[in-house]
């Protein structure tokens, strides 16, 4: 992602525009606005501002074809996620991340599948501090 894109996150209107162009990309402006959920009442003025801002952030670029310009997301879907969430942990929790994973697990709905995920990523990050000796405990 652009340094300018780590500085500036995307507002919740922003990231509603890259859910389409991840979903539906390459799309011209036209597209964008159409593909967007039907509860917005976005103008589509609106929108174009959107991917211009957007443009400035190097979430999404573009292919001037023609007249024409086809936007498409310039960052993968799980990088921006990723980057979006520590930003949150940055400005809300500091270091204290155990209170925020705790909140988290209370009240999200998690299938046995996703708890198994967590497990193994945890036992991985207690692998790596720990050099990799096996798991503490087992």
């Amino acid at each position: 992602m652009s340094k300018d894109a780590e500085s500036a996150p995307l507002s919740p209107a922003e990231w509603e525009v890259m859910k389409t162009l991840w979903d539906g990309g390459p799309l011209d402006a036209r597209g964008v606005f159409a593909a967007l959920p039907g509860g917005r009442k976005w103008a589509f003025q609106t929108v174009k501002t959107l991917l211009s801002r957007m443009v400035v952030k190097g979430a999404v670029a573009y292919d001037q074809v023609g007249n024409s310009y086809l936007y498409r997301a310039a960052v993968a879907r799980e990088e921006l996620t990723r980057h979006e969430v520590q930003s949150v942990l940055d400005r809300v929790v500091g270091a204290a991340v155990s209170p925020v994973l705790a909140h988290f697990i209370d009240e999200a709905n998690l299938s046995d599948e996703e708890i198994q995920k967590l497990k193994r990523l945890l036992d991985e990050k207690r692998n790596k501090r720990s050099g990799g000796k096996g798991r503490r405990g087992k």
